[in-house]
């Protein structure tokens, strides 16, 4: 159902309880940002390890002289403190794009208005999350690279995740309402995340570990350059096929469970924050 911008109502299936999983309103924005910083947080602290142990697989330097299972928890203060307004910030920036698109629910347009939306909210969401990234990345291995290659290149990995994810979640959500008659409930949302990340995950880990090397290589190395294609080059050259998916299966156990609690407490406290805001005199 298309929505003008003159028209701030909400569009929404109800679920069973009454809930709004996967509404779609004007008024909602601030929901939506709000519910993103708090589902962000969530995530990263619980997570953390797992991404400690990944990026730690992916390091030139190797697992166990990048630290091993020694200190899995360092840098997590500076995660804590960029996942709130880095979630809150793509989210804000995916929801507003979705409803300036508003192309008909039923157009084949569908998957390409929620790439380009959820590409716009990776740009934005980049802008806060470079500086948090690099002192994470250092207190995990200790190593060093300049911050404008650390945006490009997450520019380089995440929107090609999110290009795969963010369609893949609308259109296993779209299906599930659809066999049931109604909208999915906040925990079937959690699963279609859960889903959709482990595909993407594994689809794109080739570009993860381009970032991963990249990020650690020596200042003034070629890797350090910057060059995406370069990167999985040398690491196909030294260590073929299992060196482009290193790490591939704690990162897809990663944002598997990480998509499940990131879209499910989305889903659910944008719903609470909605149904609180309707119930106010």
């Amino acid at each position: 159902m298309g929505l003008r911008p003159a028209e701030p109502r909400l569009i929404a299936w109800t679920d069973s309880r009454g809930g709004v999983c996967g509404a779609m309103d004007r008024p909602g924005f601030t929901a939506s940002l709000v519910a993103g910083g708090v589902a962000g947080v969530a995530v990263d602290l619980i997570l953390f390890p797992l991404d400690t142990i990944k990026t730690r697989l992916q390091s030139p330097q190797g697992f166990n002289k990048a630290g091993g299972f020694h200190g899995i928890y360092a840098g997590v203060p500076s995660a804590a403190i960029g996942s709130f307004p880095n979630a809150a910030a793509f989210f804000i920036t995916y929801e507003y794009m979705k409803w300036f698109l508003h192309t008909d629910s039923s157009s084949y347009l569908m998957p390409v208005k929620h790439m380009l939306a959820a590409s716009a909210g990776e740009v934005v969401a980049c802008l806060i999350r470079v500086p948090s990234e690099v002192v994470k990345q250092r207190a995990q291995v200790s190593a060093s690279s300049r911050t404008f290659h650390i945006f490009s290149n997450i520019l380089y990995t995440e929107i090609p995740f999110s290009l795969v994810q963010f369609p893949l979640w609308e259109s296993l959500k779209a299906l599930w309402s659809w066999r049931q008659d109604h909208v999915v409930d906040c925990w079937q949302s959690a699963v279609c995340g859960a889903f959709a990340g482990g595909f993407a995950a594994a689809v794109t880990t080739p570009l993860d570990v381009a970032k991963t090397r990249i990020m650690l290589a020596k200042a003034g190395s070629s890797t350090a350059s910057g060059n995406v294609l370069s990167a999985l080059h040398g690491v196909w050259r030294t260590h073929g096929l299992s060196g482009l998916f290193a790490g591939v299966f704690p990162r897809m156990a990663a944002i598997s469970l990480g998509g499940f609690i990131f879209l499910g407490a989305y889903e659910q406290t944008r719903s609470l924050l909605l149904e609180s805001g309707r119930e106010r005199p």
